[in-house]
């Protein structure tokens, strides 16, 4: 039996659905992202989980126990969110050991879980400052440290990078994976960052519109998308009719096609030519727009050297790798 199950799931705001039959499982130790646009329910599904939004029917079953009847409190579950909701007039020392208070966790034990937690987000020499002492990076430590010191069974994030910058986004992504790693701590993690859902997931759970359209690790939902949603959400493919990608191809295509634009080579002795109508620097890539047969193609290169750069309304070739032609519905 999987850790987490989600049973026939369903929640509705009076007449108007969230999202219905909600199915998924996820194995103890594992690290799943609910990855989707705004609205597509990812948010609810975490609240519903945690206790926090009732649910209209269906169950939620972790480790073979259904969490419906249960409380937030008795759940089990640890929870961080995008704003810290740290307590302003205690120090961070005491902001982690709420919970434990809540709990009746002993004093001596009590400092001991505190000072591990503290060791663990590396904050030790912040213990007694207060939330204003702090940076945006330090306090969602904090609140990510208040979580885990309550031992959860299960660990639910939602969204709690997004209002940082990106480097600091991008260390603390870094440091998370590796605690939830050295916990085998089971964790859920809502974000509607691509990168964020690549870099971090063992698995991805792709939303839209209430339902889950994909489900798997990062390679199958970037190299094979189900459909034109999942393509356009994922990477940067070039979607085309079927009218375009049959002019492009020469050959006949009865559906929507996309094709990744790293899978296309340019140069100067491809198959297929084309003009180079305009390019955008992004950092170690360059991004071209390269009109051929009438279709307009995103085309991405490595950025090696400023040489080798294509100016617009030069004549190019390009070369599609036939591998990464996928039809989509």
């Amino acid at each position: 039996m999987s850790f987490v199950s989600v049973e026939h799931l369903q929640k509705n705001y009076a007449s108007t659905p969230v999202f219905s039959d909600i199915n998924c499982r996820i194995e103890r130790g594992e690290f799943v992202t609910l990855l989707g646009p705004s609205g597509c329910g990812k948010s609810t599904l975490l609240r519903c989980i945690a206790g926090l939004t009732p649910v209209n029917s269906g169950k939620i079953l972790l480790d073979g126990q259904d969490l419906v009847p249960l409380s937030p409190q008795k759940r089990g579950i640890g929870m961080v969110f995008q704003s810290y909701a740290l307590f302003p007039n205690m120090t961070v020392e005491q902001n982690i050991a709420f919970g434990l208070r809540m709990q009746k966790v002993n004093g001596d034990d009590s400092h001991k879980r505190t000072a591990e937690v503290l060791a663990l987000v590396e904050l030790q020499e912040f213990a007694k400052r207060y939330p204003h002492q702090l940076s945006g990076g330090q306090s969602q430590r904090v609140a990510l440290a208040r979580s885990l010191v309550t031992r959860p069974r299960l660990l639910l994030l939602d969204e709690p990078l997004s209002a940082l910058d990106a480097r600091i986004r991008k260390h603390l992504r870094e440091q998370i994976r590796q605690i939830q790693r050295e916990l085998g701590l089971t964790t859920i993690f809502v974000t509607h960052d691509q990168e964020e859902a690549l870099t971090m997931s063992d698995r991805i759970f792709l939303m839209n519109q209430g339902r889950i359209v994909q489900s798997g690790d990062a390679e199958t939902l970037y190299t094979a998308p189900v459909d034109v949603f999942a393509a356009g959400f994922i990477g940067n493919y070039n979607l085309l009719d079927a009218q375009s990608a049959s002019r492009l191809l020469q050959r006949p295509i009865t559906s929507r096609l996309a094709i990744r634009p790293e899978a296309i080579e340019l140069g100067l002795n491809g198959e297929l030519d084309g003009e180079v109508r305009s390019h955008t620097l992004l950092g170690n890539v360059i991004r071209y727009r390269v009109q051929a047969r009438g279709v307009e193609l995103i085309v991405d290169v490595l950025n090696r050297s400023a040489a080798d750069l294509h100016p617009n309304g030069q004549r190019v070739s390009l070369s599609i790798d036939p591998s990464a032609l996928r039809e989509v519905a």
